[in-house]
């Protein structure tokens, strides 16, 4: 009973883990254009497009980062009264995942 207890243990911190390692990974520049060129993510000037005609203003970040196999396009943008929003989209689609202002 120990053994299979420790066992289990073992187990569920190890899948812990790679689902840690999984859910959140930065997107080197390097592979961006192989990533374009394969057709698995937009162009970065369209993904901008598309957070801009979302939320207009000036983008003042970017990152791309894959999320439990999935690309997502984070942009920050500035708009005219100063405020700040974070506008997420699918980089494979330009789909908008979420737009929220920063508080």
């Amino acid at each position: 009973m120990y053994k299979q207890l420790v066992a289990l243990s073992c187990s569920a911190i190890l899948a812990l883990g790679s689902s840690a390692l999984l859910a959140d990974d930065d997107v080197r520049m390097d592979e961006v254009g192989t990533l374009v060129e394969q057709g698995t993510i937009q162009s970065l000037e369209s993904l901008n497009e598309k957070a801009l005609s979302v939320q207009p203003g000036t983008i003042t970040d970017t990152d791309l980062d894959k999320h439990y196999g999935r690309y997502v396009y984070e942009v920050e943008i500035r708009d005219a009264e100063g405020q700040e929003w974070d506008i997420d989209l699918d980089a494979s689609n330009g789909d908008v995942l979420e737009h929220r202002r920063d508080d």
